[in-house]
């Protein structure tokens, strides 16, 4: 069933409802970086797999330093130095301690570190056979790293669905873990139509464009972690288009068109759609981009954005990214946003929802503004290029005023990240 002008949260509710995960595979460990696990990871050690020191000091019991003070110091021998690495498996008695570095483990005889700066040295050089003076107590596992602190055997360390981060890598490493189950990274196949169009390295003749479209499509789906393929630009044919199309989803994971998603004489990708599969959503109330054309050709997503630049932009943020995260096992759809006060006055006519390309600052007071770009064509790159943010205009007619609190969508961070 079509469905047609809706809201941008329906179509974003009818993409996703047709698009499933991609298959899992096993990738080594930095190659998951920024990826989702598609599996229960578990610690084969614990971590830490020892008491160690939290920093570089002497190992010794906390009940030989309890009458320690400035007038009766407490002096102790020094019988071990123990580096990271070595361990000190002696005794010790009452009037002695080990020198031991960070990251060392704990001697079984002792149960506290005092860390070095706050210890007098009064004979040697604070090494074996040293004698080193103490002038107040401490606490029994002071500066102390337990073992097991973070983790133990068996412990569940990345639970499936989880984004594995830069730390995550480090902690993965730590727990012996150099191979992730994830979802493969979508292979997306992207088709620029129009008969005007020419390669950007030549140079247009009257009445041409280069291809710029499909270059900014590319790096949209790199940035939500697809690989991106450039197809050759397809002329303005019902044919051409389809031949196109058809090639695509024997080969992508997902289609993206741009141009020809109107109802104008050269505007085919929504028949295409229609009669090569099925087509679910032809019009989104929102601008810029009320054209989107989406269905399943050969169970395929396809989705054929507007050749506008700044539509086929926001068209691609508010619905393809969304989906291409799915794909990958991602769970957060929607960009943050916050509410930001507007710098200067917009008259809106357009009953749609509006997305204005804007730049958004925080004033001395550390509140937010939000400065529209002042040329709002969907036909430009540079102020898409130069804002960070999409400020909202919602449904209805009426002018907006300066200082007016408007919802902004942040782009240039994750959608994990909640304000």
């Amino acid at each position: 069933m079509i469905e047609e002008m809706v809201s941008p949260e329906r179509a974003r509710e009818i993409v996703l409802s047709h698009v499933a995960h991609m298959p899992t595979e096993t990738v080594p460990l930095l190659e998951a970086t920024g990826r989702v696990s598609a599996k229960e990871l578990t610690a084969d050690i614990a971590s830490a797999p020892f008491a160690h020191a939290a920093m570089d000091g002497f190992a010794l019991c906390a009940d030989w330093l309890s009458s320690a003070s400035e007038q009766t110091p407490v002096r102790l021998k020094v019988v071990a130095d123990v580096p990271a690495g070595s361990v000190y498996d002696g005794p010790l008695t009452s009037d002695e301690c080990v020198r031991i570095m960070t990251g060392a483990p704990l001697p079984d005889a002792a149960d506290s570190v005092v860390k070095y700066e706050v210890v007098k040295v009064e004979q040697g050089d604070g090494k074996t056979g040293s004698v080193v003076a103490f002038t107040t107590p401490t606490e029994t596992r002071s500066n102390v790293r337990e073992a097991g602190e973070e983790c133990h055997a068996g412990d569940v360390i990345v639970r499936p669905g989880e984004l594995i981060k830069t730390a995550g890598v480090g902690f993965l490493a730590t727990c012996g873990i150099l191979e992730v189950d994830t979802y493969a990274r979508p292979h997306v196949a992207i088709l620029a139509t129009g008969s005007e169009l020419v390669d950007p390295d030549t140079v247009p003749t009257p009445g041409k464009i280069r291809n710029s479209n499909s270059y900014a499509l590319a790096a949209l789906v790199q940035e939500t972690g697809g690989i991106a393929h450039i197809l050759p630009i397809v002329e303005d044919t019902m044919d051409a288009l389809a031949a196109a199309v058809r090639d695509a989803t024997a080969n992508a994971d997902f289609v993206i068109t741009t141009g020809g998603a109107a109802n104008g004489d050269y505007d085919f990708i929504k028949q295409v759609i229609s009669e090569l599969g099925d087509l679910y959503l032809t019009t989104v109330n929102m601008r810029p981009g009320k054209a989107q054309a989406f269905g399943l050709v050969n169970g395929v997503p396809v989705f054929g954005l507007p050749g506008n630049p700044s539509a086929a932009y926001v068209g691609f943020h508010m619905l393809i990214r969304p989906a291409l995260r799915k794909m990958q096992g991602f769970s957060h759809f929607e960009h943050s946003q916050v509410k930001a006060a507007l710098t200067t006055g917009q008259k809106k006519k357009d009953p749609r929802r509006i997305y204005l390309r804007a730049t958004l600052v925080k004033d001395a007071n550390g509140g937010y503004l939000v400065e529209p770009a002042k040329n709002q064509s969907s036909g430009l790159f540079g102020p898409i290029q130069r804002s960070n943010c999409l400020a909202i205009l919602p449904e209805g007619t009426g002018d907006h005023s300066a200082g007016e609190l408007l919802d902004c969508l942040l782009l240039d961070i994750p959608e994990e990240l909640v304000l």
